[in-house]
């Protein structure tokens, strides 16, 4: 008997750290606790006022349950004391219907007001005097298992690293090549789904640049589950000021026409053209659409795959063995045949490829 009902005991203590500990991150980069945009600020005022709401109840709950428990106990009052009974009475039968309403009326207009002020995407259609767009829009095409980012008024494409501006609304077009998914950067907004048979449109705000924080990036995640890596399918998003972004921008569009030759005297280059350059293009200006992830930027990037640390040697374990990393990826078995010095050639280019050095 006590040793069933010490492991009950510690359940129950594992159930209650759980919970508290679920949201206890408390990073920046990565934490819906601590937004970093005007969505994710909305959200989280959103959030605290309705716990405040459903506090407010247990409180009241817990008061009257207690009140009652103390003022009719048995050994104040005897054995045979029966309190009133007020069974069928209509005043408190009204009371109990009109407070639940009251309290869910003053829930439903913040959040009514919040869901079509996210879904306001007209602004994304606004052009200037010139036809040009005044907005900042980014078509996000999810894929397994990662993530193509497309600047359609740039005309620039680029992969597991989405850069923007801050300090102003920028629009996404999102979408799912093979499976459904979900875009998630949990410090600045609320999530929402990639979608094969249909484009979602939402907008996000970020407050303030990432420069600062762990790594330099906020961390976004596929929030819907899409396969075996779908705890992989990260993303890195790199917020700077909007000069700096104009001139990243700038720099992408210089790239127009970047490609590898099988004809290099650099193996790695000669080996990337003849196996690789398929699948993964090295120019920033270009269509979407691609089998693998653009490179143009790789060596900017913050990680290798999305996961793995980024350097040299962790790239070549991920060219020579993807499934090890990602299990179910779409590169798995592409490059078997390279030998150990092409794969370290193919990753010295890899690593060589930037828009920012």
């Amino acid at each position: 008997m006590m040793k069933g009902l010490k492991k009950w005991r510690l359940f129950s203590l594992l159930a209650v750290i759980t919970v508290f500990l679920s949201a206890c991150s408390g990073e920046d980069y990565i934490s819906t606790l601590k937004p970093a945009g005007e969505v994710g600020q909305d959200q989280f005022d959103l959030l605290i006022f309705s716990i405040s709401i459903m506090t407010l109840v247990v409180v009241v709950v817990s008061f009257l349950y207690l009140y009652a428990f103390a003022k009719f106990r048995r050994s104040k009052l005897g054995e045979k004391h029966m309190p009133k009974q007020v069974e069928g009475s209509h005043t408190l039968e009204i009371i109990w219907a009109v407070i639940p309403i009251v309290l869910l009326l003053i829930l439903s207009v913040p959040t009514i007001l919040s869901t079509y002020k996210f879904a306001d995407v007209k602004a994304m259609d606004e052009v200037d005097e010139e036809g040009n767009k005044t907005a900042l829009t980014v078509n996000v095409t999810a894929k397994l298992y990662w993530w193509e980012f497309e600047y359609p008024e740039q005309g620039i494409v680029t992969a597991q690293e989405l850069v923007v501006p801050t300090g102003e609304r920028v629009y996404f077009n999102l979408k799912a090549a093979d499976v459904k998914h979900s875009f998630w950067i949990p410090a600045v907004g609320g999530k929402m789904d990639n979608n094969v048979e249909n484009v979602n449109k939402f907008w996000l705000e970020f407050g303030k640049e990432s420069e600062g924080l762990k790594d330099g990036v906020f961390y976004g995640k596929c929030a819907e589950l899409c396969g075996p890596s779908h705890a992989l399918m990260d993303f890195k998003v790199k917020t700077v000021e909007r000069a700096e972004f104009d001139a990243w921008v700038a720099s992408m569009q210089a790239t127009e026409g970047q490609t590898a030759s099988v004809d290099s005297t650099d193996l790695g280059e000669a080996t990337f053209a003849q196996s690789c350059l398929g699948c993964h293009a090295v120019s920033g200006v270009g269509s979407t659409g691609a089998m693998g992830p653009n490179l143009a930027t790789f060596a900017d990037r913050n990680r290798v795959a999305g996961i793995l640390e980024h350097n040299k040697e962790n790239l070549e374990s991920w060219i020579a063995n993807p499934e090890e990393y990602k299990p179910g990826n779409l590169m798995t078995g592409k490059y078997s045949e390279l030998s150990p010095e092409e794969i370290s050639a193919v990753a010295d280019y890899i690593m060589s490829l930037s828009v920012e050095k």
